[in-house]
C-alpha cells in the first residue's frame, strides 16, 4: 500500500509519491523520446561527513559502482554497456546521487541493477585504493590551477569550522585516512529508505513507474535508529584576505560575501544580482570591466543554490600589472549594487535571462529528474519549479538593492598570483 500525493499546482507533470518504508518517488511520464532517465538522490552530502573525514562522501560515489552483492565492477560495467545505458554516482555538499539513463524496455533491469549498488555495495579494497590514489591526484592538480586555489580560499575563510569550507574531495591528508570501514559505516547511516528519493522522467506511466519502484525497493525496511540531525556550526560573519603567492601568468582577483540559503527571501534577489553582474557577455563585469577597460582574461559572478547559506562570488582573471586596479573595478561594481538602481531594462534583461535559461534546463528527461528530485532533497517541494519563476518574476529593482545592501559589503577577499602584484594591490 502506497500514499500518493498529487502536486497543488495541477499544470505542474510530476506526480510525488511515498511509500510505505519512506521512500519519496517523483514521475513525470514524457512520451516525446523512447527514454527514461532517473535520480537517486540521499541526504548523503558532503556536509554530513565528520571533519577528519572530508573528502569521505566522494570517495565513497566513486567506489560504489565498483562492486556489490554477487556482482564485481567488470560485470556492473559490462550490463550496463551492454544495453547502451548509462549509471553512475557523484555527490555534492548537500546530498548523494546516482543518476541511470536507458531505453525504456531496459530501464527495469538497470533500475533493478541500481538498487543492488545502493543496497549492498561490496566496496572492493583494491577499488577503494584506486580510486584513492586517483582523488589524491586531483586534489594535487588543483594546486596547481589559480581559480582553485583562490575559491579554496575563499571558502575556508568564509566558512570556517562549517562543512562549506572544505572541497568535496578533502585534502591529502583526511582522504588518505579514510578507510574501507568508514565507508561500509557511511553507507550504513545514510543510505536507508526514509532518506531517499526517487526522480523518474520519461516514456513510463506513473503506475508502472511506482510499480518497478515497489519491486526493487519496497522490502527495503526502515532502520530500527533514527536518522541522523545535522548539527552544523554558526557561520561568522568576519570578512578578511587570504593572498597565496604562486609563480602565474595572471592574478585571480576574488571577492566573495556570504549570501542567502535558498528558502530564504533574499535568495531570488541575489540570484538575479549575480546574473546581472556576471553571467554571459552581456553582463556588467563583462562589458565595463572587460571590454571597455580591457582589465579581464575573464570575469564572471556565481551564486551556488544551496540549503545553507550560499557565497556570492565576483572574480576576474587579469594581468599581473593589473591587479590593484582590478581589485578596485570589481570592489565598485559591486558597492554599486547597495548604493544605486540596477537600469530597469538591464533588470529586466537579467530577469529574462535566469527564466529562459531555467526553461532551457528542463528539456530532456535527466535534467527533468533532476530539477525535481533536487527540490525535493532540499525540502523545497515539487511545486518550488513553478515558485522558482514566480518569485524571480516578482523581485523589484528595490528589492535587489536591499538585499545588495544587507549582503554585498565588506567582502572576503582572496588572491592568487606573482607576490610583488598580489602584495602590492593591498598597498
Amino acid at each position: 500500500m502506497t500514499q500518493t500525493v498529487k502536486p497543488s499546482l495541477s499544470h505542474s507533470p510530476i506526480h510525488r509519491t511515498v511509500l510505505n518504508n519512506g521512500i519519496v518517488v517523483l514521475v513525470a511520464e514524457n512520451p516525446a523520446a523512447d527514454i527514461i532517465a532517473a535520480r537517486l538522490f540521499l541526504r548523503a552530502g558532503s556536509c554530513y561527513e565528520k571533519p577528519e573525514q572530508a573528502g569521505l562522501a566522494h570517495l565513497l560515489s566513486a567506489v560504489m559502482t565498483k562492486g556489490c552483492d554477487g556482482l564485481s565492477s567488470l560485470e556492473i560495467a559490462e550490463q550496463v554497456e551492454s544495453v547502451g545505458a548509462s549509471l553512475s554516482a557523484d555527490t555534492s555538499t548537500d546530498y548523494f546521487l546516482l543518476s541511470l539513463k536507458t531505453v525504456t524496455s531496459d530501464f527495469p533491469e538497470i533500475l533493478a541493477l541500481t538498487g543492488k549498488i545502493l543496497r549492498s555495495p561490496t566496496f572492493p579494497e583494491a577499488q577503494v585504493e584506486l580510486e584513492r590514489r586517483l582523488t589524491l591526484q586531483d586534489i594535487r592538480s588543483q594546486k596547481e590551477q589559480p581559480f582553485t586555489l583562490a575559491f579554496e580560499q575563499m571558502r575556508q575563510v568564509m566558512y570556517q569550522s562549517h562543512p562549506y569550507a572544505m572541497s568535496l574531495l578533502g585534502d591529502e591528508t583526511t582522504v588518505n585516512s579514510i578507510t574501507r570501514q568508514d565507508l561500509v559505516q557511511y553507507h550504513q547511516v545514510h543510505f536507508r529508505p526514509d532518506n531517499l528519493v526517487v526522480s523518474i522522467a520519461g516514456r513510463i506511466t506513473l503506475t508502472e513507474a511506482i510499480a518497478l519502484v515497489e519491486q526493487v525497493f519496497g522490502d527495503w525496511e526502515v532502520p530500527a535508529q533514527p536518522l541522523p540531525i545535522l548539527h552544523l556550526p554558526q557561520i561568522p560573519v568576519n570578512p578578511q584576505q587570504r593572498l597565496k603567492p604562486l609563480q602565474t601568468q595572471q592574478s585571480i582577483v576574488m571577492l566573495g560575501y556570504l549570501g542567502a540559503e535558498v528558502s530564504s527571501p533574499d535568495y531570488a534577489p541575489l540570484k538575479l544580482l549575480s546574473t546581472y553582474l556576471g553571467n554571459g557577455l552581456s553582463s556588467r563585469l563583462f562589458v565595463e570591466l572587460r571590454e571597455k577597460r580591457g582589465l579581464a582574461y575573464e570575469v564572471s559572478a556565481f551564486y551556488p543554490t544551496r540549503l545553507y547559506p550560499g557565497a556570492f562570488v565576483v572574480y576576474m582573471g587579469t594581468a599581473p600589472e593589473n591587479t590593484r586596479i582590478a581589485l578596485e573595478g570589481l570592489w565598485t561594481e559591486v558597492d554599486l549594487l547597495g548604493s544605486t538602481e540596477v537600469p530597469a531594462s538591464a533588470f529586466q534583461a537579467a530577469k529574462n535571462k535566469i527564466l529562459g535559461q531555467y526553461a532551457l534546463g528542463k528539456q530532456t528527461n535527466g535534467q527533468i529528474a533532476q530539477i525535481y528530485g533536487w527540490y525535493e532533497i532540499l525540502g523545497l517541494g515539487i511545486d518550488f519549479d513553478s515558485k522558482f519563476q514566480e518569485i524571480i518574476a516578482a523581485v523589484s529593482i528595490d528589492d535587489a538593492k536591499a538585499a545588495a545592501s544587507r549582503y554585498l559589503h565588506k567582502p572576503y577577499l582572496s588572491l592568487v598570483g606573482q607576490e610583488d602584484a598580489i602584495n602590492g594591490a593591498l598597498g
